[in-house]
């Protein structure tokens, strides 16, 4: 049974297993891209109405577009399809969205939908839902690193000066940004045992816990599971 006392505060998925999903049922991808959004949309209420205060979800990474046009245009459809269907309903849970990543490339559809929903929850108070958008996490150092670079060339500070937490403040997670901090816990779906990339910087003490659940069929009981499961775990975060 959770422990209502140690919620985590971040908590981070990567929604992994959606091809695999469909491949399993002879469907094209993108039914299980589709059955995958149903998904989010669980996990999401489910992690606003247990006190979670930032969810975030790996969505689209920068290797992604490595995929078949089709696909790539399929899920971006998905997210025109996700804020006409879900604005209003995260809106009135008192939900704010953030965005980690650089989305200013994908099609404009997209794009407007997305400053949609930053602009008409950015007062919300609730949970912050932070949707991982052409996002990869040895861009978002590279990124974090050459915006401080900048900050020493025009002399507002010494190399010296910079410290483990001044990175963190410039990823997209730090305080320049979505200001969520690192996330306690990281679960990833469908049997894979890697970060892909995700939050490296961040990760350096998250729990883990890995699911061989595709990602469609992640409930809101297994998502609490894998909460119970860390809540099982002695964080001495290289201590004894």
């Amino acid at each position: 049974m959770l422990d209502m006392e140690r919620i985590p505060t971040h908590v981070a998925v990567v929604m992994d297993g959606n091809g695999r999903w469909a491949d399993k049922r002879r469907m094209p991808k993108m039914a299980g891209h589709n059955a995958g959004m149903k998904a989010m949309k669980e996990i999401v209420k489910r992690a606003s109405s247990i006190g979670i205060r930032h969810l975030t979800v790996y969505a689209f990474s920068t290797e992604n577009w490595k995929r078949s046009t089709e696909e790539i245009g399929g899920i971006f459809k998905l997210i025109v399809v996700y804020v006409d269907n879900e604005l209003k309903e995260l809106h009135a849970n008192n939900v704010r969205v953030k965005i980690l990543g650089d989305y200013s490339m994908l099609p404009a559809d997209s794009v407007d939908r997305i400053n949609k929903a930053i602009d008409m929850t950015k007062n919300n108070t609730g949970m912050q839902f932070n949707i991982a958008l052409n996002y990869g996490g040895r861009d978002d150092i590279r990124r974090a690193t050459a915006d401080i670079a900048r900050l020493v060339q025009a002399g507002e500070i010494k190399p010296e000066d910079i410290t483990e937490d001044m990175i963190g403040d410039y990823l997209w997670t730090g305080k320049m940004h979505a200001d969520c901090g690192d996330p306690e816990l990281i679960i990833r779906t469908s049997g894979e045992m890697r970060l892909s990339n995700y939050l490296l910087w961040q990760s350096a003490y998250s729990e883990f816990v890995f699911t061989d659940v595709l990602w469609p069929d992640f409930t809101p009981e297994r998502f609490e599971e894998a909460i119970e499961e860390y809540q099982g775990r002695n964080r001495r975060f290289g201590g004894r």
